[in-house]
């Protein structure tokens, strides 16, 4: 049995692992590269693996980075079925082609910022159309039961308590050969951290032949973060906002993140620990996901409080464009909350445009910006950025909170991963930036697991799984990235690391007088750079 990473490896988006048995081959997810625009050229090549020949994909859950890519795989020839649980399929019936939608009109944008250069039309990775056609492909699959899913392949989902439909995904070859080996392999997907809102904590078995496990926060460690923290926090958050008489603007992810915020700010309001503001909910994305929430109260831990996501007077709902439009006429005094999550897409670049250069306003980052996205250079100090090709200078005051992750942290990743011990052959960390892999690694061999058994691969490295036998033979391919953009994007790396170890310093620095001191330093550095 062969294993290749094809997205999610070194990097914490993309994630795809592309299986193949000596019965069938099969894929782990097929999700969409986000970030830098190396990592998204990657979305419009060709996949490493032939669409036609694979038999059947297991998906861990909705998130675009996860899922993104469905649609150009069934347009591409996959004729296979999809499993996944019926949260994640319901969430999907909104949430790809919203995804389609949202390419169709960039696309369209860049096409006639490309007609005045010059240069060629693109086409869309995939449409609105497509995407809808895709989700005839799939089959829902209860947690905690087993489904024959392939030819000597079978699987069971286990909550991973990260959002609605979430799953780590139990996976049992049977080998054909005449002593039948069986390799057990688990999947974590996305892990998500104690005290959610929502849902219980992840869970699924021990004793496993591989684990693959995502790092996204290895080596970051955060404060517990119980309901009443958790509010105390965005109370402070939301009041120093609104204190300014400027708009408070939150990007946020529309599944999970949002419906949060949603029940914490009418717990505020109802307890008047904050002003009764209006609340912009500007995003049909997030509108359709709370209407999902509700259709799947059954399955969530706080039924009640799912009930009460549409019941504030002063919590407005805003669908149509015009009522968008609308919103760029308050000036101050609201809260206005839009997708994406890491101001990649959607309606919150417009509300960007219209308030990051004011000095009143503040924008609020409640999730993980990955690198080379606008919230990633937003949360590191930009002081201009490009929003639809427009250069917008950075007034707004710039918070970043992560007590609404929807990701486990270091400890409790290291904790997740030991309670699923003994692991036989492997464990393989992905879904993680380089510092973050290195760190749960290191971790993970403090708590007792053998160095030999944590691997660290890279994109489109192949691993031969030895059926249960407690071997890995792990190779190289030639990697899909051209070397120049390989160099590009370790810039970025480079550039990022250095952003925030300088702004740890200005923090740090105990008056004007030493941070000035510092970015003299800094200034000599660069230009004896130059110099040389």
């Amino acid at each position: 049995m062969r294993m290749t990473f094809c997205g999610a490896a070194g990097t914490v988006t993309g994630s795809c692992y592309w299986l193949k048995t000596d019965q069938c081959q099969f894929l782990v997810d097929c999700g969409m590269f986000q970030g830098t625009k190396t990592l998204k050229e990657l979305n419009y090549g060709t996949f490493p693996f032939d669409p036609k020949e694979i038999d059947f994909v297991l998906l861990t859950h909705a998130h675009i980075d996860h899922s993104g890519l469905l649609p150009k795989l069934v347009k591409q020839g996959f004729k296979g079925p999809i499993f996944t649980t019926p949260g994640t399929f319901d969430l999907l019936g909104y949430m790809l082609p919203d995804s389609g939608y949202i390419q169709e009109m960039e696309v369209e944008r860049l096409n006639r910022r490309n007609a005045h250069r010059g240069r060629p039309a693109v086409t869309p990775i995939y449409t609105k159309n497509d995407a809808i056609n895709a989700l005839n492909s799939f089959s829902t699959v209860e947690y905690e039961s087993w489904r024959d899913v392939g030819r000597g392949v079978r699987a069971r989902f286990w909550n991973a308590g990260h959002i609605l439909g979430a799953a780590s995904i139990e996976v049992e070859v049977t080998s054909s050969h005449r002593d039948q080996r069986v390799a057990r392999i688990l999947f974590s997907g996305d892990i998500g951290p104690e005290h959610k809102l929502f849902h219980p904590d992840p869970d699924a078995p021990e004793d496993w032949d591989y684990i693959c496990c995502e790092a996204t926060y290895g080596g970051r460690e955060r404060e517990d973060a119980t309901p009443e923290k958790r509010r105390a926090i965005l109370e402070k958050e939301v009041n120093a906002a609104l204190k300014k008489r400027g708009n408070l603007l939150i990007p946020a992810f529309a599944v999970e993140r949002t419906q949060e915020l949603l029940l914490d700010l009418t717990v505020l309001f109802d307890a008047g620990r904050i002003p009764e503001v209006p609340v912009f909910l500007d995003s049909p994305l997030a509108i359709r996901a709370t209407e999902v929430f509700a259709k799947n109260a059954h399955a969530l831990e706080d039924t009640d409080a799912v009930a009460n996501l549409f019941k504030r007077h002063n919590i407005r709902f805003t669908e149509s464009v015009e009522e968008s439009k609308m919103i760029a006429r308050v000036t101050g005094g609201a809260i206005i909350m839009a997708g994406s999550g890491m101001c990649e897409a959607g309606r919150i670049r417009h509300h960007l445009k219209h308030n990051l250069w004011r000095t009143e306003a503040t924008v609020m980052l409640v999730g993980y910006q990955a690198r080379g996205t606008l919230g990633s250079l937003l949360a590191q100090g930009a002081t201009a950025v490009k929003i639809m090709g427009e250069s917008i200078k950075v007034g707004a005051t710039i918070r970043q909170i992560d007590v609404y992750s929807g990701h486990a942290d270091g400890p409790q990743l290291v904790e997740w991963v030991t309670e699923r011990l003994p692991v036989k052959s492997a464990i393989f960390l992905t879904h993680g930036e380089e510092t973050s892999l290195a760190a749960l690694r290191d971790d993970l061999e403090k708590s007792g697991v053998p160095s030999a058994k944590v691997i660290v691969p890279q994109l489109d490295d192949v691993v031969d799984l030895v059926d249960g036998r407690g071997k890995v033979q792990f190779r190289r391919k030639p990697h899909r990235l051209p070397k120049e953009m390989v160099r590009e994007l370790d810039w970025h790396n480079e550039l990022a690391d250095f952003t925030l170890r300088l702004r740890e310093q200005l923090d740090a620095a105990a008056d004007d007088k030493r941070r000035k001191v510092i970015l003299r330093r800094v200034k000599r550095a660069l230009d004896a750079g130059k110099g040389g």
